[in-house]
């Protein structure tokens, strides 16, 4: 039974103020000496770093189209395991979901956990009115409202314009934040920049979200809301319980790139890999000169390499390694970052060449869910298996898929790379969902361990 406090972070539209709500309130909560879950709804990967600073737990998501519906409850009660509250954030608006429907929204989720919703409105440019835009998404639907927090206040008295509106509806006010610059969370082409590339910085950033969230929140209001959660009957989801094949024997060594040019990946989908049987071992593409001691097997998964492709060329060493030991066979597994660095060149700059192919920056934003299905047989899949993934990418890859394809999701063609110990492609995959990749993929691994050492 899931029985954790818990609430939703939502708001009208994107862009009022979701995030810095969220990541404040699980800052400031922390600050008071709580355990805070943070989870994110929707595949969005640099949130969830965020929430990560601000409570010292691995930021998780929670997505239904990725998972299942089936998944959110044991997911939130395998996060939230020991945990004092949890806080969920929201994607986009409300009622925004995959589809026609709301599938997949912020209010479908808030609906499957039983939690109530902080509605977070941006009040810059409004006074009353923003009582009317309270009134609408609580009736429009079926989640429960249980309180606003105002955004981007200007002064006392529109504070008060905008709280005695609201409060006329019966909502209560939960909380109202002013205009502040002096918190920097830079943006560039896919959202903001990750934490971990700016770790100094977004530590600082993070506190003073949390400072300002103290200060003009009720916490106290907030952390009783989130006690009205309904409870929801659900078994704690397992790594371990998840695997649709028992683990394998040798702790074959599984290197997962990291650093700053990588910094996108599910927490669950590392604690698979661990689950099936391997020894997870972290590198960086921008500094280690070699994979890790007794590599067996190589993910690599989304990020910026585009941002740092001079610095991973320059890497000369790493990149002949992982190009000869591709070659020989060893089983390599890359998600959109993961596939541009294994191409023949990024924007000009050399790669590791594993594929024939070159990756280069568009003007052009490839985002949104895939429904997609093996073409072929690889390391990851069966051909014929249906998957659950998306994409969030502005670069292309020519050509955008080989001699044997990964995926096909649209009648246009296939798409990516595939072999029987190799995948590359710009599908993103929360493992959850897919637990056979993972089992695969360290079975593969543990096959390469017993031909010996990959060095």
């Amino acid at each position: 039974m899931v029985r954790v406090p818990r609430l939703v972070v939502a708001a009208p539209a994107s862009g009022a103020g979701k995030t810095t709500v969220a990541t404040g309130l699980m800052a400031a909560l922390a600050a008071r000496g709580l355990a805070v879950s943070p989870h994110k709804v929707g595949p969005d990967y640099i949130d969830p770093g965020y929430h990560a600073l601000a409570t010292g737990r691995p930021g998780r998501n929670l997505d239904p189209f990725l998972t299942s519906t089936d998944l959110l409850a044991p997911l939130l009660a395998h996060g939230a395991a020991g945990a004092d509250v949890a806080v969920i954030e929201g994607v986009m608006g409300l009622y925004d979901g995959a589809g026609l429907d709301d599938f997949a929204s912020t209010a479908h989720v808030a609906r499957l956990l039983g939690a109530p919703v902080v509605l977070v409105v941006d009040a810059a440019a409004a006074g009353r009115s923003v009582a009317a835009t309270v009134h609408g998404f609580r009736t429009f639907g079926d989640v429960r409202i249980g309180g606003v927090i105002l955004n981007r206040i200007g002064s006392d008295r529109h504070e008060e314009i905008c709280r005695t509106a609201v409060e006329e509806l019966s909502v209560p006010v939960l909380g109202a934040l002013r205009r502040d610059t002096g918190v920097d969370t830079p943006s560039r082409h896919l959202g903001l920049i990750p934490a971990a590339e700016r770790r100094a910085d977004a530590v600082a950033a993070v506190a003073r979200l949390g400072e300002l969230v103290a200060a003009g929140c009720d916490l106290d209001a907030l952390l009783a809301l989130a006690r009205t959660a309904e409870p929801r009957p659900a078994v704690p989801w397992s790594p371990a319980g998840a695997l649709t094949a028992e683990p394998v024997p040798g702790r074959p060594v599984v290197a997962v790139a990291g650093g700053a040019a990588f910094t996108f990946g599910y927490a669950e989908n590392e604690e698979l890999l661990a689950a099936a049987g391997a020894e997870v071992v972290r590198f960086d593409p921008l500094r280690d000169e070699s994979l890790p001691e007794g590599t067996a097997g190589l993910v690599i998964g989304g990020g910026f390499p585009e941002m740092y492709a001079a610095g991973l060329s320059a890497n000369a060493p790493l990149r002949a390694e992982v190009a000869a030991a591709a070659r020989r066979g060893l089983p390599v597994y890359a998600e959109c970052a993961g596939l541009l660095y294994l191409a023949r060149e990024l924007d000009g700059a050399p790669m590791c060449g594993v594929i024939d192919a070159t990756a280069a920056m568009t003007p052009r934003l490839s985002l949104g869910y895939r429904a997609a299905v093996a073409v072929a047989d690889s390391v990851a899949a069966r051909a014929g298996e249906r998957v659950h993934g998306h994409e969030f990418h502005r670069t292309a890859v020519e050509p955008g898929h080989g001699t044997v394809p990964a995926w096909q999701w649209t009648p246009a063609g296939p798409e990516g790379f595939a072999s029987a110990s190799f995948l590359a492609s710009y599908l993103h995959l929360h493992w959850a969902g897919a637990p056979s990749v993972p089992g695969r993929l360290v079975a593969a691994a543990a096959a390469s361990l017993a031909q010996g050492p990959r060095r």
